[in-house]
Order: C-alpha cells, then structure tokens, then sequence
C-alpha cells in the first residue's frame, strides 16, 4: 500500500487520478491496509512526512503517513498536504453519534425488542442512555437499570431467556475472583441460559470512575479507602456536597454533564456495552 507525500512512480502503471483531500482535524478516514477507521485528531511532521493521528470510537490512536491508501465514505481518496489544492466542495462526512455511530437523522424508533440489557442502577442507565441511546433506539434495545445484581440469578431466571429473548447484563466491578464474578458465573448458568445470557463488567468500583477524569476537569480520580461509602467519599475529596441523597444525585449529574461522547468514556466501559449490545441484537431479526 503506498503512503507518502511523494510523486507517484511514473513507472508503475497509470493510477486513476483519485480527489485530492487537505490533511485536517476532524477528517473520518479508513487506513484500506489495515482496515482501522478514525478521525484525525492531529497531524504532525516526522521526517519530511506528514503524519495522521486517527482516532478510533474507543478512544484508541494509530498514526499513519498520509497520501494514498485512505477511504473516506468508502471512496478512495489522497490525503494531500494542507493548502496544496485549491478549496473545492467535499462530500459533508457523516454526522456521528455520541458512540461514534454513523447518526441516521430520519430513522424511527424501532419496536422494542423482546431482548434486554440490564445495568446496575439508574446512573449506569444515565450513561448508556447518554453515550448509545441512538443506537439503542434504532436497534430496538431497552436498558432496564436493576438497582443491584445480589439475586442476579433469580432476575435471569425470572426473564426466561431464550433465543430471540436474550439478555444481556453489564456488571460494576467485575473482576475475577470477586464476589461480582460468582454473581455472574452463577447468573449465566441459570437454566437456558447458555448462549442467551451475557454478563460483562467493567474493573471500576462504580460506573462513575470510566468517565474519564479529564471529562470533569480532573487529573484522576480521588482515591477512597475501603470501608468508606465511595460516591460520598468522592465528592468530598472534590469539595462538592456530599452529605445526602441528593447531594449524591446532584454530584453525577455534574460528572454526566461533562460526558459528550464515547471518547470521554474508559475503553474496558466501551468495548464491554458495544459487546452486549452486539450480542442482545444478534437473537432477533
């Protein structure tokens, strides 16, 4: 695949002349090599040649030479250096949604789903909602917040799931060997479960911390010793009320004010609701 800001090989066969596009932030572009599709974050020079940042919808980068061997829409494009062509009208790239989606404008809501996916508590929802609720809808996915995963089995058995009722379920703290761990071996072992329940997690104490710090204006995320109420001891070490129900409340609310899109959540979140979100739509036509 040929990258690069030089002069095509005249001794190579004859290339189809293919639109020249200036190098710019906020370009989506797919690397056809490696099939990796981002947005360019920045661009920068090493060694005589301009390099692309590109971000993907997780929030991870990869750095790729510019030239030749880019898609934008699906059409074969140059990436050629900034004020190198004169401005001329481009395709208007796809709006996106907060998850990074392509954003169908005109879309209806689909029928619900008999299909669910079940979060924690009614902040995990909050974030869902915030970052996938476009996609959700368009999918026909209802999230349903369960207000703790304690009897996690008996909810899944009382769900009776099935192949074109699968359900999927995102856990706080789901590392092995904890006690979240067993609540989920033991959940997806329920009878008809195989196969038609998928519980994830992310390694967090609360959904909370795969908000990025820097979305709130933070460095990182204060540290609470066990034993000590965690949301509470949270906004006390950021100096924000903290003492009642509503303090809490009103303290996410800031926290979910600052979150925009996926690249403000944590990868381990990210990856583990695209999964289950992949998984409660793969049952159903």
């Amino acid at each position: 695949m040929q990258h690069g800001w030089g002069p095509q090989d005249l001794s190579a066969p004859q290339r189809k002349a293919l639109r020249k596009v200036p190098a710019a932030v906020g370009l989506l572009l797919e690397d056809v090599e490696s099939g990796w599709v981002g947005e360019v974050v920045r661009t920068e020079r090493a060694g005589g040649v301009r390099v692309l940042v590109l971000e993907d919808r997780k929030g991870r980068k990869k750095s790729f030479p510019g030239g030749f061997g880019f898609l934008i829409d699906g059409e074969p494009v140059e990436i050629v250096e900034p004020g190198s062509v004169p401005a001329a009208p481009t395709k208007q790239a796809p709006q996106r949604s907060a998850s990074g989606s392509v954003y169908l404008a005109n879309a209806p809501a689909r029928t619900a789903r008999a299909a669910r996916i079940w979060v924690e508590g009614a902040h995990d929802a909050e974030l869902v909602e915030k970052v996938w609720g476009h996609d959700l809808r368009v999918e026909g996915v209802v999230v349903e917040p369960l207000h703790g995963v304690d009897d996690l089995a008996g909810a899944v058995k009382d769900f009776n799931p099935g192949p074109q009722r699968r359900l999927g379920v995102l856990v706080d703290h789901l590392v092995t060997g904890s006690k979240e761990h067993r609540i989920a071996q033991a959940a997806m072992a329920v009878p008809g479960a195989r196969g038609n329940v998928l519980v994830l997690g992310h390694p967090y104490v609360d959904v909370w911390q795969a908000v990025r710090p820097g979305a709130v204006g933070l460095d990182a995320w204060p540290v609470v010793p066990r034993g000590e109420e965690w949301k509470q001891g949270i906004l006390r070490r950021l100096g924000w009320p903290h003492t009642t129900k509503e303090d809490v409340g009103l303290g996410w609310k800031r926290i979910l004010s600052g979150v925009r899109h996926y690249g403000d959540l944590e990868p381990s979140l990210l990856g583990r609701v695209e999964e289950l979100i992949d998984f409660v739509t793969s049952g159903e036509a």
